[in-house]
Protein backbone atom coordinates (compact mmCIF):
# COMPACT_ATOMS: atom_id res chain seq x y z
CA UNK A 1 0.00 0.00 0.00
CA UNK A 2 1.12 3.55 -0.68
CA UNK A 3 0.22 5.04 2.68
CA UNK A 4 0.23 8.77 3.33
CA UNK A 5 2.80 10.06 5.81
CA UNK A 6 0.99 10.90 9.06
CA UNK A 7 0.69 14.54 10.06
CA UNK A 8 2.17 15.71 13.35
CA UNK A 9 -1.10 15.15 15.23
CA UNK A 10 -1.06 11.50 14.15
CA UNK A 11 2.60 10.92 14.98
CA UNK A 12 2.15 11.41 18.72
CA UNK A 13 0.90 8.85 21.23
CA UNK A 14 -1.57 9.10 24.09
CA UNK A 15 -1.75 7.02 27.23
CA UNK A 16 -4.53 4.41 27.09
CA UNK A 17 -5.92 5.57 30.44
CA UNK A 18 -6.27 9.15 29.15
CA UNK A 19 -7.96 8.04 25.93
CA UNK A 20 -10.29 5.70 27.80
CA UNK A 21 -11.35 8.44 30.21
CA UNK A 22 -11.91 10.86 27.31
CA UNK A 23 -14.07 8.30 25.53
CA UNK A 24 -16.29 7.82 28.57
CA UNK A 25 -16.52 11.57 29.06
CA UNK A 26 -17.62 11.94 25.43
CA UNK A 27 -19.63 8.73 25.37
CA UNK A 28 -22.31 10.03 22.98
CA UNK A 29 -19.83 10.34 20.10
CA UNK A 30 -17.07 7.90 21.04
CA UNK A 31 -18.68 4.83 19.52
CA UNK A 32 -18.79 2.96 16.22
CA UNK A 33 -19.13 6.17 14.18
CA UNK A 34 -15.64 6.77 12.71
CA UNK A 35 -14.11 9.23 12.20
CA UNK A 36 -14.91 11.85 14.81
CA UNK A 37 -14.65 15.51 13.75
CA UNK A 38 -13.23 14.47 10.39
CA UNK A 39 -13.00 18.05 9.11
CA UNK A 40 -10.32 18.57 11.76
CA UNK A 41 -8.76 15.13 12.23
CA UNK A 42 -8.70 14.28 8.51
CA UNK A 43 -7.80 17.79 7.31
CA UNK A 44 -4.10 17.14 6.49
CA UNK A 45 -5.05 14.31 4.15
CA UNK A 46 -7.68 16.03 2.03
CA UNK A 47 -7.34 15.50 -1.73
CA UNK A 48 -7.95 18.42 -4.10
CA UNK A 49 -11.12 18.07 -6.19
CA UNK A 50 -9.32 17.89 -9.58
CA UNK A 51 -7.51 14.78 -8.29
CA UNK A 52 -10.59 12.93 -7.01
CA UNK A 53 -11.03 10.61 -9.98
CA UNK A 54 -7.34 9.69 -10.29
CA UNK A 55 -6.93 8.99 -6.56
CA UNK A 56 -10.17 6.98 -6.41
CA UNK A 57 -9.22 4.93 -9.46
CA UNK A 58 -5.78 4.19 -8.00
CA UNK A 59 -7.30 3.23 -4.64
CA UNK A 60 -9.56 0.64 -6.30
CA UNK A 61 -6.88 -0.68 -8.67
CA UNK A 62 -5.90 -3.71 -6.58
CA UNK A 63 -9.32 -4.32 -5.05
CA UNK A 64 -10.99 -7.48 -6.31
CA UNK A 65 -13.54 -8.03 -3.52
CA UNK A 66 -15.93 -5.25 -2.48
CA UNK A 67 -19.47 -4.27 -1.50
CA UNK A 68 -21.94 -1.66 -2.75
CA UNK A 69 -24.09 0.85 -0.89
CA UNK A 70 -26.90 2.82 -2.58
CA UNK A 71 -28.30 5.81 -0.70
CA UNK A 72 -31.88 7.05 -0.98
CA UNK A 73 -32.19 10.45 0.78
CA UNK A 74 -35.99 10.74 0.85
CA UNK A 75 -38.29 10.45 3.88
CA UNK A 76 -41.88 11.45 4.52
CA UNK A 77 -40.63 13.35 7.55
CA UNK A 78 -37.20 13.83 9.10
CA UNK A 79 -36.98 12.18 12.51
CA UNK A 80 -35.46 14.28 15.29
CA UNK A 81 -32.87 11.57 16.02
CA UNK A 82 -31.65 11.36 12.42
CA UNK A 83 -28.01 12.24 11.66
CA UNK A 84 -28.04 10.97 8.08
CA UNK A 85 -28.23 12.63 4.68
CA UNK A 86 -31.94 13.27 4.15
CA UNK A 87 -33.31 16.07 1.97
CA UNK A 88 -36.03 18.52 2.93
CA UNK A 89 -39.68 18.41 1.95
CA UNK A 90 -39.10 20.82 -0.96
CA UNK A 91 -37.04 18.13 -2.76
CA UNK A 92 -39.24 15.10 -2.17
CA UNK A 93 -40.64 15.36 -5.70
CA UNK A 94 -37.19 14.89 -7.25
CA UNK A 95 -37.12 11.11 -7.08
CA UNK A 96 -37.01 10.57 -10.86
CA UNK A 97 -34.13 13.01 -11.33
CA UNK A 98 -32.33 11.42 -8.43
CA UNK A 99 -32.67 7.85 -9.73
CA UNK A 100 -31.44 9.08 -13.14
CA UNK A 101 -28.37 10.52 -11.42
CA UNK A 102 -27.76 7.35 -9.38
CA UNK A 103 -27.69 5.29 -12.56
CA UNK A 104 -25.34 7.75 -14.25
CA UNK A 105 -23.03 7.62 -11.24
CA UNK A 106 -22.98 3.81 -11.40
CA UNK A 107 -22.17 3.99 -15.11
CA UNK A 108 -19.37 6.48 -14.45
CA UNK A 109 -17.75 4.18 -11.91
CA UNK A 110 -18.25 1.14 -14.10
CA UNK A 111 -16.31 2.88 -16.88
CA UNK A 112 -13.47 3.93 -14.61
CA UNK A 113 -13.32 1.05 -12.12
CA UNK A 114 -14.61 -1.77 -14.35
CA UNK A 115 -16.97 -3.57 -11.98
CA UNK A 116 -16.62 -6.69 -14.10
CA UNK A 117 -13.17 -7.25 -12.62
CA UNK A 118 -14.51 -7.27 -9.09
CA UNK A 119 -16.72 -9.54 -7.03
CA UNK A 120 -19.56 -7.97 -5.03
CA UNK A 121 -20.16 -9.43 -1.57
CA UNK A 122 -23.40 -7.62 -0.83
CA UNK A 123 -25.46 -4.51 -1.41
CA UNK A 124 -27.51 -2.36 0.93
CA UNK A 125 -30.13 0.12 -0.24
CA UNK A 126 -30.27 2.55 2.67
CA UNK A 127 -31.38 6.03 3.55
CA UNK A 128 -33.38 7.92 4.30
CA UNK A 129 -36.19 5.58 3.45
CA UNK A 130 -35.59 3.49 0.32
CA UNK A 131 -39.22 2.34 0.39
CA UNK A 132 -40.16 5.92 -0.45
CA UNK A 133 -39.25 4.98 -4.04
CA UNK A 134 -41.62 3.07 -6.30
CA UNK A 135 -41.00 -0.50 -7.36
CA UNK A 136 -40.24 0.75 -10.88
CA UNK A 137 -37.59 3.12 -9.56
CA UNK A 138 -35.94 0.44 -7.43
CA UNK A 139 -36.10 -1.88 -10.44
CA UNK A 140 -34.21 0.67 -12.55
CA UNK A 141 -31.47 0.79 -9.91
CA UNK A 142 -31.32 -2.99 -9.66
CA UNK A 143 -31.14 -3.37 -13.43
CA UNK A 144 -28.22 -0.94 -13.61
CA UNK A 145 -26.40 -2.74 -10.81
CA UNK A 146 -26.85 -6.22 -12.26
CA UNK A 147 -25.78 -5.00 -15.69
CA UNK A 148 -22.26 -4.41 -14.41
CA UNK A 149 -21.80 -6.14 -11.03
CA UNK A 150 -21.12 -9.80 -10.32
CA UNK A 151 -22.43 -10.89 -6.91
CA UNK A 152 -20.78 -13.85 -5.20
CA UNK A 153 -22.79 -16.82 -4.03
CA UNK A 154 -24.18 -16.24 -0.54
CA UNK A 155 -24.27 -12.46 -0.84
CA UNK A 156 -27.57 -10.65 -0.46
CA UNK A 157 -29.33 -7.35 -1.14
CA UNK A 158 -31.11 -5.56 1.69
CA UNK A 159 -33.58 -2.66 1.77
CA UNK A 160 -35.21 -0.51 4.47
CA UNK A 161 -38.79 0.57 5.08
CA UNK A 162 -40.91 2.33 7.68
CA UNK A 163 -43.92 0.64 9.27
CA UNK A 164 -46.34 3.12 7.69
CA UNK A 165 -45.06 2.61 4.14
CA UNK A 166 -45.09 -1.16 4.46
CA UNK A 167 -48.56 -1.26 6.03
CA UNK A 168 -50.15 1.06 3.50
CA UNK A 169 -48.62 -0.41 0.34
CA UNK A 170 -48.21 -4.23 0.55
CA UNK A 171 -47.96 -4.41 -3.25
CA UNK A 172 -44.81 -2.29 -3.17
CA UNK A 173 -43.20 -4.56 -0.58
CA UNK A 174 -44.00 -7.64 -2.67
CA UNK A 175 -42.57 -5.85 -5.70
CA UNK A 176 -39.26 -5.30 -3.95
CA UNK A 177 -39.05 -9.00 -3.09
CA UNK A 178 -39.76 -9.93 -6.73
CA UNK A 179 -36.63 -7.96 -7.72
CA UNK A 180 -34.42 -10.36 -5.77
CA UNK A 181 -34.14 -8.32 -2.58
CA UNK A 182 -33.99 -10.91 0.20
CA UNK A 183 -33.69 -8.98 3.44
CA UNK A 184 -35.78 -6.07 4.71
CA UNK A 185 -35.22 -3.88 7.74
CA UNK A 186 -37.96 -1.87 9.43
CA UNK A 187 -37.34 0.88 11.96
CA UNK A 188 -39.73 0.90 14.91
CA UNK A 189 -37.26 2.61 17.29
CA UNK A 190 -39.64 3.07 20.27
CA UNK A 191 -43.36 2.65 21.06
CA UNK A 192 -43.64 5.24 23.86
CA UNK A 193 -46.29 7.68 22.45
CA UNK A 194 -44.94 10.89 23.97
CA UNK A 195 -41.40 10.01 22.91
CA UNK A 196 -42.57 9.25 19.38
CA UNK A 197 -43.92 12.80 19.20
CA UNK A 198 -40.64 14.27 20.43
CA UNK A 199 -38.82 12.21 17.79
CA UNK A 200 -41.20 13.44 15.06
CA UNK A 201 -42.20 9.84 14.45
CA UNK A 202 -45.80 9.70 15.67
CA UNK A 203 -47.00 8.68 12.19
CA UNK A 204 -45.12 5.38 12.53
CA UNK A 205 -46.75 4.23 15.75
CA UNK A 206 -47.86 0.75 16.81
CA UNK A 207 -51.10 0.93 14.81
CA UNK A 208 -49.03 0.19 11.67
CA UNK A 209 -46.64 -2.46 12.96
CA UNK A 210 -48.55 -5.73 12.70
CA UNK A 211 -50.04 -4.79 9.32
CA UNK A 212 -46.54 -3.90 8.12
CA UNK A 213 -45.18 -7.28 9.18
CA UNK A 214 -48.12 -9.02 7.51
CA UNK A 215 -47.31 -7.16 4.27
CA UNK A 216 -43.66 -8.12 4.54
CA UNK A 217 -44.44 -11.80 5.13
CA UNK A 218 -47.14 -11.96 2.47
CA UNK A 219 -44.73 -10.28 0.07
CA UNK A 220 -42.32 -13.17 0.46
CA UNK A 221 -39.66 -11.86 2.82
CA UNK A 222 -38.28 -14.53 5.15
CA UNK A 223 -35.54 -12.31 6.61
CA UNK A 224 -36.92 -9.39 8.60
CA UNK A 225 -34.93 -7.12 10.91
CA UNK A 226 -36.51 -4.72 13.39
CA UNK A 227 -34.52 -1.63 14.49
CA UNK A 228 -34.94 -0.33 18.04
CA UNK A 229 -33.32 2.67 19.74
CA UNK A 230 -32.45 3.49 23.33
CA UNK A 231 -30.60 6.18 25.25
CA UNK A 232 -33.11 9.00 24.80
CA UNK A 233 -33.82 11.62 27.41
CA UNK A 234 -37.09 10.79 29.22
CA UNK A 235 -37.02 7.17 28.02
CA UNK A 236 -37.89 5.04 31.02
CA UNK A 237 -36.71 1.51 31.65
CA UNK A 238 -40.34 0.35 31.69
CA UNK A 239 -41.03 1.90 28.28
CA UNK A 240 -37.86 0.29 26.92
CA UNK A 241 -39.04 -3.11 28.16
CA UNK A 242 -42.40 -2.51 26.48
CA UNK A 243 -40.64 -1.68 23.22
CA UNK A 244 -38.54 -4.87 23.43
CA UNK A 245 -41.60 -7.01 24.20
CA UNK A 246 -43.50 -5.44 21.32
CA UNK A 247 -40.66 -6.08 18.87
CA UNK A 248 -40.47 -9.73 19.93
CA UNK A 249 -44.22 -10.08 19.42
CA UNK A 250 -43.73 -9.00 15.79
CA UNK A 251 -41.67 -12.21 15.38
CA UNK A 252 -38.75 -10.94 13.25
CA UNK A 253 -35.69 -13.06 12.54
CA UNK A 254 -33.43 -10.28 13.81
CA UNK A 255 -33.58 -7.31 16.18
CA UNK A 256 -30.94 -4.59 16.02
CA UNK A 257 -30.36 -2.14 18.86
CA UNK A 258 -29.06 1.36 18.21
CA UNK A 259 -27.92 3.61 20.98
CA UNK A 260 -28.85 7.26 20.37
CA UNK A 261 -25.74 9.17 19.23
CA UNK A 262 -27.11 12.74 19.21
CA UNK A 263 -24.43 14.37 17.04
CA UNK A 264 -25.80 16.32 14.06
CA UNK A 265 -29.40 15.72 15.17
CA UNK A 266 -32.23 18.07 16.06
CA UNK A 267 -32.13 16.90 19.68
CA UNK A 268 -28.36 17.12 20.17
CA UNK A 269 -28.94 19.54 23.07
CA UNK A 270 -30.40 16.64 25.08
CA UNK A 271 -27.18 14.62 25.04
CA UNK A 272 -25.82 15.89 28.36
CA UNK A 273 -29.03 14.75 30.11
CA UNK A 274 -28.38 11.08 29.28
CA UNK A 275 -25.69 9.40 31.37
CA UNK A 276 -23.90 6.07 31.18
CA UNK A 277 -25.64 5.17 34.45
CA UNK A 278 -28.97 5.34 32.59
CA UNK A 279 -27.76 3.55 29.47
CA UNK A 280 -26.16 0.55 31.20
CA UNK A 281 -29.40 -0.85 32.65
CA UNK A 282 -31.09 -0.46 29.24
CA UNK A 283 -28.37 -2.54 27.62
CA UNK A 284 -28.56 -5.18 30.35
CA UNK A 285 -32.34 -5.37 30.10
CA UNK A 286 -32.27 -5.75 26.32
CA UNK A 287 -29.77 -8.61 26.53
CA UNK A 288 -31.88 -10.42 29.13
CA UNK A 289 -35.23 -9.94 27.40
CA UNK A 290 -33.97 -10.86 23.94
CA UNK A 291 -32.02 -13.90 25.17
CA UNK A 292 -35.12 -15.19 26.95
CA UNK A 293 -37.00 -14.93 23.65
CA UNK A 294 -34.32 -16.86 21.75
CA UNK A 295 -32.41 -13.95 20.24
CA UNK A 296 -28.66 -14.32 20.66
CA UNK A 297 -25.61 -12.08 20.28
CA UNK A 298 -22.13 -12.09 21.73
CA UNK A 299 -21.31 -9.31 24.23
CA UNK A 300 -21.23 -5.93 22.53
CA UNK A 301 -22.93 -7.05 19.31
CA UNK A 302 -25.80 -4.81 18.23
CA UNK A 303 -27.79 -7.28 16.08
CA UNK A 304 -29.52 -10.22 17.77
CA UNK A 305 -30.49 -13.25 15.70
CA UNK A 306 -32.83 -16.13 16.47
CA UNK A 307 -31.41 -18.16 13.54
CA UNK A 308 -28.45 -20.35 14.60
CA UNK A 309 -25.35 -19.54 12.58
CA UNK A 310 -26.89 -16.41 11.04
CA UNK A 311 -25.16 -13.19 12.14
CA UNK A 312 -28.39 -11.29 11.43
CA UNK A 313 -27.05 -8.42 9.39
CA UNK A 314 -26.92 -8.05 5.62
CA UNK A 315 -23.87 -9.57 3.95
CA UNK A 316 -22.79 -6.02 3.07
CA UNK A 317 -22.58 -5.02 6.73
CA UNK A 318 -21.20 -8.37 7.87
CA UNK A 319 -18.27 -8.15 5.45
CA UNK A 320 -17.66 -4.50 6.37
CA UNK A 321 -17.60 -5.31 10.07
CA UNK A 322 -15.76 -8.61 10.06
CA UNK A 323 -13.17 -8.13 7.31
CA UNK A 324 -12.97 -4.40 6.59
CA UNK A 325 -13.86 -5.05 2.97
CA UNK A 326 -13.82 -1.96 0.71
CA UNK A 327 -17.14 -0.59 -0.44
CA UNK A 328 -18.37 1.94 -2.97
CA UNK A 329 -21.13 4.28 -1.86
CA UNK A 330 -23.29 5.89 -4.54
CA UNK A 331 -25.90 8.57 -4.05
CA UNK A 332 -26.21 11.75 -2.06
CA UNK A 333 -23.72 11.96 0.82
CA UNK A 334 -22.65 8.30 0.55
CA UNK A 335 -19.38 7.13 2.05
CA UNK A 336 -16.80 5.13 0.08
CA UNK A 337 -14.07 3.14 1.84
CA UNK A 338 -11.00 1.53 0.25
CA UNK A 339 -7.75 0.28 1.77
CA UNK A 340 -6.25 3.79 1.67
CA UNK A 341 -9.10 6.30 1.26
CA UNK A 342 -12.40 7.45 2.72
CA UNK A 343 -14.72 9.68 0.66
CA UNK A 344 -18.04 11.44 1.17
CA UNK A 345 -20.28 12.23 -1.76
CA UNK A 346 -21.69 15.65 -2.59
CA UNK A 347 -24.57 16.62 -0.36
CA UNK A 348 -23.14 15.10 2.82
CA UNK A 349 -22.88 18.55 4.40
CA UNK A 350 -25.67 20.62 2.85
CA UNK A 351 -28.19 17.77 2.49
CA UNK A 352 -29.34 19.26 -0.80
CA UNK A 353 -29.61 17.46 -4.14
CA UNK A 354 -28.23 20.16 -6.42
CA UNK A 355 -24.46 19.70 -5.82
CA UNK A 356 -24.79 15.96 -6.40
CA UNK A 357 -26.99 16.30 -9.49
CA UNK A 358 -24.66 18.94 -10.99
CA UNK A 359 -21.55 16.79 -10.51
CA UNK A 360 -23.13 13.74 -12.10
CA UNK A 361 -24.47 15.82 -15.00
CA UNK A 362 -20.95 17.15 -15.57
CA UNK A 363 -19.58 13.60 -15.77
CA UNK A 364 -17.34 13.89 -12.72
CA UNK A 365 -17.36 11.81 -9.53
CA UNK A 366 -19.87 13.45 -7.16
CA UNK A 367 -17.36 13.53 -4.32
CA UNK A 368 -17.54 16.31 -1.75
CA UNK A 369 -14.53 15.25 0.36
CA UNK A 370 -11.86 12.66 -0.34
CA UNK A 371 -9.11 11.76 2.11
CA UNK A 372 -6.03 9.68 1.35
CA UNK A 373 -5.11 8.46 4.80
CA UNK A 374 -2.17 6.98 6.71
CA UNK A 375 -2.48 3.41 7.85
CA UNK A 376 -3.28 4.30 11.47
CA UNK A 377 -6.53 6.00 10.41
CA UNK A 378 -7.58 3.08 8.25
CA UNK A 379 -6.91 0.73 11.15
CA UNK A 380 -9.03 2.97 13.36
CA UNK A 381 -11.92 2.80 10.90
CA UNK A 382 -11.83 -0.99 10.68
CA UNK A 383 -11.57 -1.43 14.45
CA UNK A 384 -14.35 1.03 15.26
CA UNK A 385 -16.80 -0.59 12.87
CA UNK A 386 -15.83 -4.04 14.19
CA UNK A 387 -17.45 -3.13 17.49
CA UNK A 388 -20.86 -3.49 15.83
CA UNK A 389 -20.11 -7.18 16.36
CA UNK A 390 -18.32 -6.62 19.68
CA UNK A 391 -14.96 -7.92 18.51
CA UNK A 392 -12.03 -7.33 16.16
CA UNK A 393 -11.10 -10.41 14.14
CA UNK A 394 -7.33 -10.94 14.08
CA UNK A 395 -6.89 -12.72 10.73
CA UNK A 396 -8.73 -10.09 8.62
CA UNK A 397 -6.77 -7.32 10.36
CA UNK A 398 -3.48 -9.04 9.55
CA UNK A 399 -4.56 -9.69 5.96
CA UNK A 400 -5.61 -6.06 5.42
CA UNK A 401 -2.65 -4.29 7.05
CA UNK A 402 0.15 -6.85 7.10
CA UNK A 403 0.68 -6.34 10.85
CA UNK A 404 -0.72 -8.31 13.80
CA UNK A 405 -3.40 -6.57 15.86
CA UNK A 406 -1.59 -7.45 19.09
CA UNK A 407 1.60 -5.81 17.84
CA UNK A 408 0.01 -2.54 16.69
CA UNK A 409 -2.10 -2.13 19.83
CA UNK A 410 0.03 -3.89 22.44
CA UNK A 411 -0.44 -1.28 25.19
CA UNK A 412 -4.14 -0.83 24.46
CA UNK A 413 -4.82 -4.57 24.51
CA UNK A 414 -2.93 -4.96 27.79
CA UNK A 415 -5.03 -2.12 29.23
CA UNK A 416 -8.41 -3.73 28.42
CA UNK A 417 -7.46 -7.39 28.92
CA UNK A 418 -5.85 -6.80 32.33
CA UNK A 419 -9.08 -5.18 33.52
CA UNK A 420 -11.27 -8.00 32.23
CA UNK A 421 -13.05 -5.81 29.66
CA UNK A 422 -11.83 -7.76 26.60
CA UNK A 423 -10.44 -11.21 25.88
CA UNK A 424 -7.72 -12.02 23.36
CA UNK A 425 -8.09 -15.40 21.65
CA UNK A 426 -6.49 -16.85 18.54
CA UNK A 427 -9.57 -15.69 16.61
CA UNK A 428 -10.40 -12.24 17.98
CA UNK A 429 -10.11 -9.49 20.54
CA UNK A 430 -13.60 -9.59 22.03
CA UNK A 431 -15.60 -7.57 24.51
CA UNK A 432 -16.57 -9.39 27.69
CA UNK A 433 -19.94 -9.03 29.38
CA UNK A 434 -18.22 -6.79 31.93
CA UNK A 435 -16.60 -4.68 29.25
CA UNK A 436 -19.76 -3.82 27.31
CA UNK A 437 -20.62 -0.83 29.50
CA UNK A 438 -17.14 0.60 28.91
CA UNK A 439 -17.47 0.41 25.14
CA UNK A 440 -17.37 4.21 24.58
CA UNK A 441 -14.03 4.32 26.37
CA UNK A 442 -12.63 1.22 24.70
CA UNK A 443 -13.35 2.04 21.05
CA UNK A 444 -11.21 5.24 20.99
CA UNK A 445 -8.21 3.21 22.14
CA UNK A 446 -7.98 1.98 18.54
CA UNK A 447 -8.56 5.36 16.89
CA UNK A 448 -5.82 7.42 15.26
CA UNK A 449 -3.90 9.76 17.60
CA UNK A 450 -5.48 12.93 16.18
CA UNK A 451 -8.96 11.62 17.04
CA UNK A 452 -7.79 10.58 20.49
CA UNK A 453 -6.39 14.06 21.04
CA UNK A 454 -9.66 15.61 19.92
CA UNK A 455 -11.57 13.57 22.51
CA UNK A 456 -9.05 14.35 25.25
CA UNK A 457 -9.31 18.10 24.63
CA UNK A 458 -13.06 18.21 23.97
CA UNK A 459 -15.44 19.64 26.58
CA UNK A 460 -18.71 17.70 26.06
CA UNK A 461 -20.98 20.36 27.54
CA UNK A 462 -19.34 23.17 25.59
CA UNK A 463 -19.54 21.15 22.40
CA UNK A 464 -23.26 20.49 22.94
CA UNK A 465 -23.84 24.20 23.47
CA UNK A 466 -21.94 25.04 20.27
CA UNK A 467 -24.07 22.63 18.24
CA UNK A 468 -27.30 24.00 19.73
CA UNK A 469 -26.25 27.61 19.10
CA UNK A 470 -25.24 26.82 15.51
CA UNK A 471 -28.62 25.20 14.84
CA UNK A 472 -30.46 28.14 16.35
CA UNK A 473 -28.45 30.54 14.16
CA UNK A 474 -29.29 28.51 11.07
CA UNK A 475 -33.02 28.58 11.90
CA UNK A 476 -32.93 32.34 12.44
CA UNK A 477 -31.00 33.02 9.22
CA UNK A 478 -33.16 30.58 7.23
Amino acid sequence: MNWRVPAAADAMTHAPADVFAAGLRNHHIANTAYPIAHQQTFAPYRVARPDHLAVTTAAFETIGEMCLYVHVPFCETRCSFCEYTVVGKDELSETTAYVDALIRELELYDRTLDFGRRRMHGMDIGGGTPAYLSVAQIERIMTAVHASCLFVEGSDISIETTPKLAAEDPTKIAGYRSLGIERISMGIQVIQPDLLKVLNRADNGVEHHFRAVEAIRTGGFERLNIDLMYGFADQSLDSWQATLDHAIALDPEYITLYRMRYKLTRISHQAHAVTLAQIGPMEDLAKQVLAAAGYQANPGKTTFSRIPGDVGTSSYLARRVQTGIPYLGVGLGSQTFTHTTIAYNDGAAAKRLRPYLDSVAAGRPPIQDLYELPVRHMMGKMCAVSFYFGEILRAPFLAKFGLPLEQVFADEIEFVVSRGWMELSDRALSLTAGGVHYKPGIIPLFAAPSIQRYLIERDPKQADDMVRNRRMALRVSG
